[in-house]
């Protein structure tokens, strides 16, 4: 359902005579707030009721004797007849017990006739089977931008009557950390801004670093997306120009998400990038991260598919809702054709269902999370992922040119501390014509193993040989790469 105005989807749902409702939150505290304004909308009390203290109402002291276990909590909402909000928190895992589901089910059938509900919150629930007709959840999305400004606002204001508090940054550079911010809870936002700020009694740009650390904590401790440090940025990736020109004309709405969302442009949904293996695909994912200054999250489709009937999709849906928790970052899937190809009846279904998931998650998806996802055979993808809005753009990477072959030349041998001058880089280029960036990379390391045996600097004769001998894939697998630009032809927008 949306979430756009949850305090207004819960007030309808309820009129509309749902008996339950699944508030999908970690925010336990956010959601007893947003309930206790739909309560007093509605004129009618708000209990709230965990296993540790039992049903309680709102305002009152003390709570109703005897109710700290599940199902003399759902007994007592039964008998009482009132019409209320009850509030359960951390009932979800009592739900596998089949007894216990049958006594929320009875529990929450007088609903379905007079006013009041049951809500649920947390995260994976699963409700009993005859609880789902009389359901309804609701998606409770991270704060909007202007709570995480408030909360600062007022951690300043606190702050500053007990010590000397500077802010050394710009209404830009504000406006990238309370992006930056995006996703965590308030709560946490709160713990992280104050930290940031006692440290050295200032706000700086440096603190967005804290920010990110911070979210590399929460990512690690989920272990299904793993963290890359960004360290390659565009320049250390020859020719590309037409992706590095597409990237460039984004950068500013990563930079000012806010002027960009005042003009009217949405955060950029991700790209496709098709092509030889080799030829800098996966590169280019890294090095986009660098260059906006984001965060990069890889998914390996590997650590998503389990055993058990219904974890993969629940492994999934737990993947990307830290990758929106984490926003603003860059979702980097290596090799998808891997991940979807098998999306059929061999595994029971499992494949089949993760990728209805993801398609959705692609379209609906409320996170800025930009997704550079990399294919190298693209007749194996499910023609869902090539229709038009899963992606802003599907790029085809080619064999590198010429130029683009002396490029990695001298970025490889600098890399490697051999200085390019000394080597005829354009006969290098020449002789390496059909070679990928990483054929090309190979060159030069086999080159250096030769050198290092003999006893010799490393020579541009060296390298010729080694290129020499090297048969590339243009020619070992001509046939395909030739099918592949045919099919990349009117399909797809050239990289270079």
């Amino acid at each position: 359902m949306s979430t756009v105005d949850p305090l207004k989807d819960i007030e309808l749902l309820i009129r509309s005579r749902y008996a339950i409702i699944v508030v999908e939150t970690d925010e336990e505290e956010r959601a007893e707030a947003l309930l206790g304004h739909v309560a007093d909308r509605l004129s009618i009390p708000l209990f709230s009721w965990t296993p540790t203290k039992g049903l309680k109402r709102a305002g009152r002291d003390g709570p109703v004797y005897g109710t700290t276990e599940p199902a003399k909590a759902l007994a007592h909402i039964e008998a009482s007849g009132f019409p209320a909000i009850y509030h359960l928190r951390g009932l979800g895992p009592y739900l596998q017990d089949p007894v216990l589901g049958r006594s929320l089910v009875e529990a929450a059938r007088p609903f379905a006739e007079r006013d009041g509900v049951i809500v649920l919150t947390g995260t994976d629930l699963t409700l009993p089977e005859a609880a789902r007709p009389m359901s309804a959840t609701v998606r409770l999305a991270p704060p909007p931008i202007g709570e995480y400004r408030r909360l600062l606002a007022h951690i300043l204001r606190d702050l500053g009557r007990k010590m000397q508090v500077r802010v050394d940054m710009t209404p830009e550079e504000v406006n990238r950390l309370l992006h930056a911010i995006k996703g965590l809870s308030l709560m946490e936002a709160e713990k992280l801004l104050t930290r940031v700020i006692v440290e050295d009694g200032r706000l700086a740009p440096d603190d967005l670093q804290s920010v990110l650390a911070i979210k590399r904590e929460i990512i690690e401790r989920e272990g299904l997306l793993e963290y890359y440090p960004a360290e390659e940025t565009l320049s250390d990736i020859a020719g590309l120009d037409g992706l590095k020109r597409w990237l460039a004309q984004r950068r500013a709405i990563i930079t000012d998400p806010q002027k960009a969302a005042a003009f009217g442009l949405p955060f950029p949904k991700g790209i496709l990038l098709v092509g030889v293996p080799g030829c800098g695909k996966s590169l280019a994912a890294k090095a986009v991260a660098m260059e906006w200054g984001l965060p990069l999250l890889k998914l390996d489709p590997a650590n998503l598919y389990n055993k058990y009937v219904g974890e993969s999709e629940r492994n999934f849906k737990r993947a990307m809702q830290t990758a929106e928790r984490m926003a603003p970052v860059v979702l980097w899937i290596d090799e998808l054709e891997k991940a979807f190809a098998s999306a059929g009846d061999e595994d029971g279904g499992v494949s089949m269902r993760v990728l209805g998931s993801f398609l959705s998650w692609m379209q609906d998806r409320r996170g800025d999370v930009f997704v550079v996802a990399t294919a190298n055979d693209v007749t194996r993808l499910p023609p869902e992922f090539l229709r038009k809005g899963r992606f802003d753009e599907i790029f085809f990477v080619d064999l590198p040119g010429e130029e683009a072959r002396r490029a990695l030349f001298e970025i490889h041998l600098r890399r490697r501390n051999q200085a390019p001058e000394r080597f005829d880089l354009s006969a290098l280029a020449r002789a390496t014509e059909g070679f990928s960036g990483a054929e090309v990379e190979q060159v030069i390391v086999s080159g250096l193993y030769s050198a290092f045996s003999a006893g010799t600097p490393l020579s541009t004769a060296m390298l010729l040989e080694e290129a020499a001998r090297t048969r590339p894939l243009s020619r070992t697998m001509g046939e395909r790469i030739h099918a592949l630009r045919m099919w990349a032809r009117d399909r797809t927008v050239s990289a270079d």
